[in-house]
């Protein structure tokens, strides 16, 4: 009975000291809004983030939510208090608002985060009339 309860404590501290050890990850942003895009001319956003816990995380996936949307990442372990990237460049396929998710998993203590893509895609004269009219200081619907 003793060794019974010895194993049981010895194996309660070996899983507490591993919880209390692991990589842990924190984005600066979740979520990029691109507001109006040209329909068929990629964008790209990259994610930036920060391991903030005690041992390295590896990203092992990057998955998006469809095929107009094409993540890479830091491939490398990130040490602890090191940056790593995880880089979305999107395509849009039609026109109007979207919205994509990158899942991204890894070893960290927090092991799946969802990246956000969303803006409005929209005719490349509708783009070009946006910025011509804030390179002249104008808001749309003013005179």
């Amino acid at each position: 009975m003793k060794t019974v309860l010895s194993l049981f404590v010895a194996l309660f501290a070996f899983v507490g000291v591993g919880l209390a050890q692991s990589g842990a990850i924190t984005f600066a942003q979740e979520a990029h809004d691109f507001g109006k895009i040209e329909h068929l001319k990629p964008v790209t956003h990259v994610f930036t983030f920060k391991n903030t816990g005690t041992e390295p995380v590896v990203i092992t996936d990057a998955a998006a939510s469809c095929g107009c949307t094409k993540p890479s990442w830091s491939k490398d372990p990130i040490a602890p208090g090191q940056t790593g990237q995880i880089s979305a460049t999107f395509t849009a396929p039609g026109m109007g608002p979207f919205n994509k998710t990158v899942t991204v998993t890894s070893n960290a203590k927090t092991s799946t985060v969802y990246l956000t893509l969303k803006g409005e895609v929209v005719s490349k004269e509708a783009v070009e009339a946006a910025q011509a009219g804030s390179a002249n200081g104008k808001k749309k619907g003013t005179k």
